[in-house]
Order: C-alpha cells, then sequence, then structure tokens
C-alpha cells in the first residue's frame, strides 16, 4: 500500500512541475520584452519554442535541489536516478538548440535577400545556416556520448572498442570516405561560397535557385517548382553557371531572323522605344546588330540588360513580342521567304 508521504511527495512534485510551468507561461514573454522586442514573425517562433523547452529544463534544475526538503526518508531521491540525469540531459540539448534558433533569427533580422541588392545578405545568411547545422552536431554527439557515459555496460563496450580503435577507423574511413567528402566540400562552400542562398544557377541543364544549402547535399528550385537535389561536392568537382555570383543584373538576347531587304535601322529605333517605355529595362545596355547572313536571311541579335534573371526572360519575351508585330504591321515583306525564280524556255521553230 502506498505510504501518505509518497502521496505527499508525487503530488507536491506534480504540483510544482504545473506551478513552474504557469509561472514560466506568462513570466517569460515578459522577461524578454523587457530586454528585447522581436520585429519578425521568424524571430517570435523561435523564441515561443525556446521558451517551452526552458519550463522543462527548469523544472529539471530546480527539482534535484528542492527534493530532499520534502522528499520522505524511506525514498530514494528521484533526481538522483539514471532516468532523470538522462532525461535532463535530452532536455538540456534541447534548450541549447532552441537557444541556438533564437540568437541565428536575432543576428539575421536585419539581413534579408528581399531585395535587389542582395549578394551581402546571401553570404551571411549561408554562412549562419551552415555553422549552425554544425553546432547542431556537435551539441548532438555530446549529448549522447553524456547519456552512454551513465551506463556501466555502454562503457565496457567503450573500453573494448578501444583496443580495435585503428582497424575500426581504417574501416570507417572507406565506408564514410564520400560522406566526409562532401562534409569537407561543405565547409569550402560556406566560407568560399561559389554558391549561396537564393543563387540563380544553371546545372543538369536546368535554371534555378539555390534553396537549401545542407551538410551533404544541396536543394536547387527549378522555374517551374521542381526540385533537384545534388550532393554538396558536386559545385566543387563539375562546372555550372551562377548569375548572381557577384551581381544580379543579366544581359539578355533576342535573336530575329528576316528577310536581307529589311531597313535594319528602323528596327534599331523601334527596339530603342520598346526598351524605354517599359520597366524591365534597367537603360544600361542597349544594342542590335546584324549577327549573321544566310542565302536567305540575315540574323539580328537584339541585346538589352535588366536587373536580374527573372526580369530579363520577361524582357526578352516582349521584346520579341513587339518586334515581331511590328514587323507584321509596317514590313511584313520584310519576314523571311522562299524566292523560286521561273523563267520560261525559248527555242525556234522548224519549218
Amino acid at each position: 500500500m502506498i505510504e501518505k508521504d509518497t502521496i505527499l511527495f508525487l503530488g507536491t512534485s506534480l504540483g510544482l512541475l504545473i506551478l513552474i510551468h504557469l509561472i514560466l507561461q506568462f513570466a517569460l514573454p515578459q522577461i524578454v520584452k523587457l530586454f528585447y522586442k522581436p520585429s519578425s514573425s521568424r524571430v517570435k517562433r523561435s523564441i515561443g519554442k525556446f521558451t517551452q523547452s526552458l519550463k522543462w529544463g527548469f523544472f529539471f534544475a530546480v527539482f534535484p535541489i528542492i527534493e530532499p526538503y520534502f522528499s520522505p526518508p524511506n525514498l530514494l531521491y528521484i533526481g538522483r536516478q539514471r532516468f532523470f540525469v538522462v532525461l535532463s540531459i535530452i532536455t538540456l540539448t534541447w534548450i541549447i538548440i532552441e537557444f541556438s534558433n533564437v540568437i541565428r533569427h536575432i543576428f539575421l533580422e536585419k539581413f534579408t535577400y528581399d531585395k535587389e541588392d542582395n549578394l551581402r545578405e546571401r553570404r551571411v545568411i549561408t554562412q549562419v545556416a551552415f555553422i549552425r547545422k554544425l553546432f547542431i552536431i556537435g551539441v548532438v554527439v555530446i549529448a549522447f556520448a553524456a547519456i552512454l557515459m551513465n551506463f556501466e555496460s555502454a562503457r565496457k563496450i567503450g573500453t573494448g572498442l578501444l583496443t580495435s580503435a585503428g582497424i575500426l577507423g581504417i574501416i570507417i574511413g572507406f565506408a564514410a570516405q564520400k560522406s566526409i567528402a562532401n562534409l569537407l566540400a561543405g565547409f569550402q562552400i560556406a566560407f568560399t561560397q561559389p554558391i549561396r542562398i537564393d543563387d540563380v544557377v544553371v546545372v543538369e541543364g536546368e535554371w534555378g535557385k539555390i534553396e537549401e544549402i545542407n551538410l551533404t547535399y544541396v536543394v536547387v528550385q527549378i522555374w517551374d517548382q521542381r526540385r533537384l537535389v545534388l550532393p554538396i561536392n558536386y559545385f566543387i568537382e563539375k562546372p555550372f553557371q551562377n548569375w548572381t555570383r557577384t551581381t544580379a543584373a543579366i544581359w539578355g538576347t533576342v535573336f530575329i531572323y528576316v528577310d536581307p531587304t529589311v531597313s535594319v535601322g528602323e528596327i534599331k529605333t523601334k527596339l530603342k522605344e520598346i526598351l524605354e517605355a517599359t520597366p524591365l529595362w534597367d537603360k544600361k545596355v542597349q544594342v542590335l546588330q546584324v549577327t549573321d547572313w544566310t542565302e536567305k536571311t540575315i540574323e539580328l541579335r537584339c541585346l538589352m540588360s535588366a536587373k536580374d534573371s527573372p526580369t530579363a526572360f520577361d524582357l526578352r519575351c516582349l521584346v520579341r513580342e513587339e518586334l515581331l508585330l511590328y514587323l507584321q504591321k509596317t514590313q511584313p515583306n520584310s519576314l523571311p521567304k522562299s524566292r523560286v525564280l521561273m523563267e520560261k524556255a525559248t527555242g525556234k521553230q522548224e519549218d
């Protein structure tokens, strides 16, 4: 039969947990507001998750201290039991990870790539994201080791493994050489930055943006919302196009094939009118040249500049449409055609 002291102790413990939960529920947000007022939704969400972890962490920190004062003498201290220590380590790990997330969002609150000139922002965001992933891995490994140290059997297994550490290390080295290469490639990408978050790239014949840079792989968001997942060392070992390496500005080209009788000067004037009438053009580059001449047509290349690749694509489409409409209305005979010359055969008639 359960003694009254035990029931009282369990009730007190439950009441203490509820009390701590209620105090932190209302007190922590107010304390945070005294020192920092978050402005972005990401910071608010991360602070909320950190608060949840603190509720449990505070209980595991306070309970072993006050338990001796109200625990029955014939009952073993819960705070000294192995399961309680393991739960404490897990909770502390949770708190550290959530706290790192808060620090990350606070640090990056003023860095956003939702603007035209966002090179510096994308560089910092890429580095911080990679460093935090490494930090989390380190914290989890240390926590796992601390949990194992609380079990005698795990210590004995560890001692036995040390005797074969040399052979085991060689086996693991061969088995994990690709993973290690990817991890080292991740370090190189994070700090030399051939790619960054939100960079516009062309890989494997696909145009898209860098959506995620993880420890071992990169996710590219293709223009039609597909996702291309590549090992991170792909961007170290293979060539690819980065359209926003130093700036997002880009030149676009439009090729037009017309009859040699066309008036090139009039098309140049029309191209200037089209570009000056649209906000898609950044007013930097505007060129029209005859770049080829075949037996049937001539090739005109229209060169224009835009602030970024999506804008350049829209600008090229606009120029094609407007020039086609212009030629159809004003110079329909200049559109490509095939010529056939027919001559009547002549001969002398014999008497």
